[in-house]
């Protein structure tokens, strides 16, 4: 029996000290190693340990009852935290740590949303109550404010009157429970039963507390969440095998490795399993061998069983989030980054070498969305903070030898279209031919790229609309006003035509891009910009500075809720206009200011023009990313100006 266990909180909540403590009890450690002395097990990449804070996914496995354990602490910045989100995918269950100082932070509230979205079951875990001003009551009646009312108090269970309130707590909960309550009282094992299936229905939040770095509560919280996960069952090994693959690594000779979780069957060394290929079609390739990690260290084996967390050499293909094997998929992100930043190097450096090396990275991290600009011969990355852009400088340097730094943070732009315009794309050079119309419409806010069809298969075969499908969804295109990512819109596709002997592959790639991005020339484009949802702790008397200063930047708030000596305020806000606010609140409260923030979408831009106007795109001249169309005559093909398209093409 194998289960999956994530830890997840806002940085310095004490994450990493937990984690030790537990390995520690669970006797996969000797000795508990420590952030500040830079040995904790698993962070055990040098920039973790000089930083002092966790920026990769690492796990570490232990024995407890009989069961296997895969433990797996994830990074607490959030600049990490599409790090942390692939790897809440294959969690069984998650823990929270809150801080019992700080309380509920913005990281706090992103990362709970995002177990509650995939809904993975939680644990809370109230840390540092060693500590000056820690509140264990006032902490859980934040986290029943902010995030959940059915957080549950399940660190006294003793018999006494804390026990008691626990019962009340869980029959509130639960008509079934409150029923049986009232008619013949509290049995600790039947309540114990049913907060376990509560647990995993997403309708109870167990709550613990203690402290880590005196180990504290540790031990007691290690045995309740083995209790409490007892409906887990294992996976049938007689199915297929299936797998998610949630994080890619390259080891020290360069292997490419795949993390993945078996979720069904049995995964056995030297077997072929069906992966998504580059055009999103089957593949077959060869497991070379299979690793079980236990921090940086790992052991060969011959198979995994289904539940269990492997590394997989051989799977050159397979990206965060695919399914491999039978049930083959490709997941989509929450966590989206709202900055980008210019790659700067010495003129001696080849620029081919840089990118490569970030291609490399990006296939680890596919958000890094690493943009070439042939014509500038300039390298762009996306980020979701300026720390991410300091890690990136050290991995540069340790792992590829390369001086390379980063330009200021420019916000990252999306784009979308007003209303529906039908796009035409037609490629027919000599031996070649492909001919696509689409239907390009907005979207729902948030909805990105999404395919329809409304193609007769009597017209154009069922895998070729598979294959446009597949193209129209492969690709970040282009919007025309600024380059920025096409994102909001739905393209049906309503016409298409083959060659019976001269159309290939990516004859249909080549329509079905120019059949967009003649459409997006005609459509009336609209540029969006990233929102944050932010909350400020701020002292009272410098309310109205940050009331004046979110309408200022465009913003909106709700109204200020009093906290002692100081007030909190809520809203929403352009991204752009706080990315450096972090620092200003800072200064202006004499440190006494805090503020947190959660990207929230894209919303029409506040300063269209004066950002267009600034980018300088002409879309004319990107030809990488062509609007015209190639027809045919006398044996030769020849281009067609997108505006001319539409009364050359053949399907009518």
């Amino acid at each position: 029996m194998q289960r999956v266990i994530g830890i997840l909180a806002h940085v310095d909540a004490g994450k990493t000290t937990f984690s030790e403590q537990v390995l520690y009890h669970a006797g996969a450690i000797r000795k508990r190693g420590r952030v500040d002395h830079q040995n904790a097990f698993l962070d055990n990449q040098s920039i973790e340990r000089e930083r002092g804070i966790t920026v990769f996914a690492e796990q570490a496995t232990f024995s407890l009852c009989g069961c296997q354990y895969h433990w797996i602490d994830t990074p607490g910045h959030a600049d990490f935290s599409a790090e942390m989100e692939r790897a809440l995918q294959v969690m069984d269950a998650a823990v929270v740590l809150v801080s019992g100082v700080e309380g509920v932070q913005g990281h706090t509230e992103t990362v709970f949303q995002l177990l509650r979205n995939n809904g993975v079951p939680c644990f809370f875990f109230i840390n540092k109550l060693d500590r000056s001003g820690a509140s264990f009551s006032g902490t859980i009646s934040e986290i029943q404010r902010t995030l959940a009312k059915e957080a549950v108090r399940f660190d006294q269970l003793d018999g006494g009157e804390g026990e008691r309130a626990f019962a009340e707590k869980l029959a509130e909960l639960d008509d079934d429970l409150l029923e049986r309550y009232l008619e013949g009282g509290y049995q600790r094992e039947y309540w114990m039963k049913e907060a376990g299936r509560m647990l995993k229905e997403g309708r109870l939040f167990p709550v613990f507390g203690g402290s880590a770095l005196q180990d504290q509560g540790v031990e007691e919280f290690l045995k309740a969440m083995h209790d409490l996960l007892s409906w887990i069952s294992p996976p049938d090994p007689d199915s297929p095998f299936c797998g998610l693959v949630y994080k890619i690594r390259h080891d020290k000779q360069g292997k490419r490795v795949a993390f993945l979780k078996v979720t069904k069957g049995v995964l056995r060394a030297k077997q072929q399993v069906s992966v998504l290929g580059e055009e999103g079609e089957p593949a077959l390739q060869k497991i070379d061998e299979l690793r079980i990690y236990n921090g940086e260290r790992f052991a060969t084996v011959q198979q995994v069983e289904p539940g269990g967390l492997c590394g997989v050499v051989g799977l050159s293909l397979a990206a965060p989030g695919d399914g491999v094997g039978a049930e083959r998929f490709r997941q989509s992100y929450e966590t989206v980054p709202t900055m980008m930043a210019k790659a700067m190097f010495s003129p001696a450096l080849s620029p081919k070498t840089v990118l490569s090396a970030l291609r490399q990275l990006e296939d680890e991290d596919p958000l890094l969305g690493v943009e070439w600009n042939s014509a500038l011969e300039e390298i762009h990355i996306h980020i979701l903070g300026t720390i991410q852009l300091e890690v990136l400088e050290q991995l540069l340097r340790e792992r590829f030898q390369l001086e390379v730094t980063f330009g200021d943070c420019e916000t990252v732009y999306r784009e979308t279209i007003a209303g529906p315009v039908t796009g035409y794309g037609h490629f027919e050079p000599l031996r070649h031919y492909a001919e696509v119309h689409l239907r390009l419409e907005p979207g729902k806010r948030g909805s990105g790229v999404t395919f329809a069809t409304q193609c007769s298969a009597d017209q154009l075969a069922g895998h070729y609309q598979r294959l446009i499908e597949t193209h129209v969804m492969e690709k970040r295109h282009k919007g025309v006003l600024t380059g920025s990512e096409l994102t909001d819109v739905k393209i049906t596709l309503l016409a298409g035509q083959a060659h019976l002997k001269h159309t290939e592959g990516g004859d249909f790639r080549e329509a079905t891009y120019r059949a967009i991005r003649q459409g997006l020339m005609q459509a009336q484009s609209v540029l969006l910009e990233p929102y944050y949802r932010f909350r400020i702790l701020a002292p009272t008397q410098w309310v109205g500075r940050v009331l004046s200063d979110i309408q200022r930047f465009g913003g909106n708030f709700q109204p200020p809720r009093q906290e002692g000596d100081n007030a909190e305020v809520c809203g929403r806000v352009p991204a752009s206009k706080f990315i450096n606010y972090s620092r200003d609140l800072t200064a202006f409260t004499g440190g006494k200011g805090a503020l947190s923030v959660q990207f929230d979408g894209f919303e029409p831009c506040m300063d269209a023009e004066k950002v267009v106007a600034c980018k300088g795109y002409n879309p004319d001249r990107d030809v990488e990313n062509t609007a015209d169309s190639v027809f045919c005559a006398k044996g030769a093909g020849y281009p067609v100006k997108w505006y001319d398209v539409e009364k050359c093409v053949h399907i009518r």
